[in-house]
């Protein structure tokens, strides 16, 4: 199983930085789920792990090794990465573009394998765009396009897989179906999957590790039913809200307390406690 870490790791824009001095380690064969404030250091990190940003401190290592002394076509082989706003040459085909995904797979002489056209059949099937296979990727709708892109992903069959935002432009329907799927990989085959999400319900619900960050750092990690709290929302995303188990699967759900269309509480009457962690579950919090 993929062990990635990252050690003392410093990621800059220019001179500024993004994310100082974080470590963690994503533990093999969970789903992590990593979850912050807008513009407080998500996909940078994500880009940073990726190796798709050089870090400016410190190091990402995969198996204890450090990424950036790892060929390219070698770590490909063992980590995929979804970005948040992919993009395709015009003209593109959807079968052609999740073809891309066996990239790295491919011989000396780039030969197209048996393999190589069942993990696209695989992957077009489970992410229900077999019908779209011969269109072009930009006649596509957002929704359509973006579960051809996980496609890709999918198909290049990975130990590791991260990806940015990966429900964006999807309706709920299909982010509940994205999110099983991804699910489904990682109980089956035993990926470890790494997934920036906006929406802390789904993410609470779907993950087995979930890291908070907060102006590039580290908040707290762990289970989501000992993160998920209203102390750690408001402390993170500054909102007041209350969180209460989630009567479909148990994990924390946050309900936000806006200005209006908020009903008052009976006097006495309890304000939602966050769910229990679950048996053995572990909590890391960061002190400052």
């Amino acid at each position: 199983m993929a062990e990635l870490a990252a050690q003392d790791l410093t990621l800059e824009y220019g001179a500024t930085p993004v994310v100082a001095g974080l470590s963690c380690t994503i533990p093999p064969g969970k789903v992590t789920m990593i979850v912050g404030a807008n513009a407080c250091g998500k996909s940078t990190l994500l880009r940073g792990l990726s190796r798709l940003l050089k870090p400016a401190g410190g190091a990402v290592t995969l198996h204890g090794q450090d990424i950036r002394s790892r060929p390219a076509r070698d770590l490909a082989r063992q980590m995929g990465l979804l970005p948040q706003h992919p993009s395709a040459p015009a003209g593109l085909s959807v079968r052609d573009l999740v073809g891309r995904g066996r990239y790295p797979h491919r011989g000396a002489f780039g030969g197209w394998s048996r393999a190589d056209e069942d993990a696209v059949e695989r992957a077009l099937a489970a992410t229900d765009t077999a019908h779209l296979a011969g269109r072009d990727v930009d006649e596509l709708s957002g929704g359509q396009r973006q579960r051809v892109w996980i496609a890709m992903a999918l198909a290049q069959e990975t130990e590791l897989l991260l990806l940015d935002e990966p429900t964006t432009y999807l309706d709920l329907a299909h982010q509940v179906e994205v999110l099983d799927l991804l699910t489904d990989l990682n109980r089956r085959r035993g990926t470890t999957v790494v997934i920036v999400l906006h929406d802390l319900n789904l993410a609470a619900r779907y993950a087995d590790h979930l890291i908070a960050l907060k102006v590039g750092r580290i908040v707290a990690q762990g289970a989501s039913a000992a993160v998920v709290t209203e102390k750690l929302i408001r402390e993170v995303f500054g909102l007041e809200c209350r969180v209460m188990p989630d009567p479909v699967s148990g994990t924390p759900l946050v309900l936000p307390l806006g200005r209006h269309h908020t009903a008052s509480a009976p006097e006495g009457a309890p304000t939602g406690a966050p769910a229990a962690a679950p048996a053995g579950g572990d909590v890391m919090v960061a002190i400052p």
